[in-house]
């Protein structure tokens, strides 16, 4: 889909997105089944998945130039080359990837109620959550930022370490629990939390206070997503919050990697925080309103008319 207000090749911004790649495997159903029982689907999709890919999809659609650097399984595993399949025709590039012999990639089961809510088991083969990339300082090649996910910490922290000599923008999608003194909290130059690994992480079932702990620990901007509600963030030392759009959700499944992403790349292009924060809820609101998680991402156009309308 093209769009007139897309940037152009030349100075669009180059987002490297690293951590996960999953094969998400995506069932529709009215109410999810009582345990022990069954339920009839009425929809399915196979997609990618994971927040690292997803956000290098929402990216590509969104204007910008993505990279993806991550671990996959062996180059004779079928869910691997789908995967690299996927985002040759989405556009991304693929130089980082990282094949680990013998192993299979990532994939999640995910059930979708009729809100939208969603249920997901994953498999994960440790060879592939173990690994670390070939050469940091090369897969930032041309790269105006990084958006790191905290899903395979060994393999994104050395990329990070290489982002911040090179004094790149670093966002952090800390969506794994962790402990408050985790190093990639104090690499990134932007930290945004999803609600439960920030109460995990800080052990505070207030937001604004999970945060300024976070924030005495680190310069990075701080912030937290929470669904349908504001995100919060901290603002001259303050708990802040900015709004998101109100739309009624068809599938939230990959919204959270959608508004990293939008961030990210707003970011990127030069817009402040919190200007950034509305483009990403924005592109997050969108794709709450379209089954099939990372195939619902917004383009360009469809995001700036919605941010018109709005």
């Amino acid at each position: 889909m093209a769009s007139s207000s897309t940037p152009k090749a030349a100075t669009r911004a180059s987002v490297l997105c690293t951590g996960i790649g999953v094969q998400d495997i995506v069932l529709r159903m009215q109410q999810f089944p009582p345990p022990g029982g069954k339920v009839m689907a009425d929809d399915f999709i196979i997609v990618s998945g994971g927040c690292a890919v997803n956000a290098a999809i929402a990216i590509s659609r969104l204007g910008g130039t993505a990279h993806y650097a991550g671990p996959l399984g062996d180059v004779n595993d079928a869910v691997s080359n789908q995967l690299m399949a996927a985002m040759k025709n989405e556009g991304i590039g693929t130089a980082g990837v990282v094949r680990i012999k013998g192993a299979k990639a990532p994939v999640s089961g995910i059930m979708i109620d009729a809100a939208g809510e969603r249920t997901i088991a994953t498999y994960r083969d440790r060879r592939v959550e173990m690994a670390k990339p070939a050469d940091p300082e090369a897969v930032l090649k041309g790269v105006t930022a990084v958006l790191a996910d905290n899903r395979f910490p060994d393999f994104v922290q050395p990329i990070c370490e290489a982002a911040r000599r090179q004094r790149l923008l670093i966002v952090l999608d800390a969506d794994r629990p962790t402990v408050e003194s985790h190093p990639l909290f104090a690499i990134a130059t932007h930290v945004i939390f999803s609600s439960e690994c920030l109460r995990e992480t800080t052990d505070r079932t207030d937001l604004g206070a999970g945060l300024q702990r976070i924030a005495s620990l680190t310069k990075a901007f701080v912030a937290v997503s929470n669904g349908p509600d504001d995100v919060i963030y901290i603002g001259d030392g303050v708990v802040r919050r900015a709004p998101v759009f109100s739309v009624k959700a068809v599938d939230t499944l990959a919204a959270g990697d959608v508004f990293h992403a939008g961030f990210t790349l707003a970011l990127a292009e030069g817009r402040d925080e919190l200007a950034a924060l509305r483009f990403g809820a924005a592109a997050a609101a969108l794709k709450c309103t379209r089954f099939g998680g990372s195939d619902g991402a917004p383009y360009r156009a469809e995001v700036e008319a919605f941010l018109a309308a709005a």
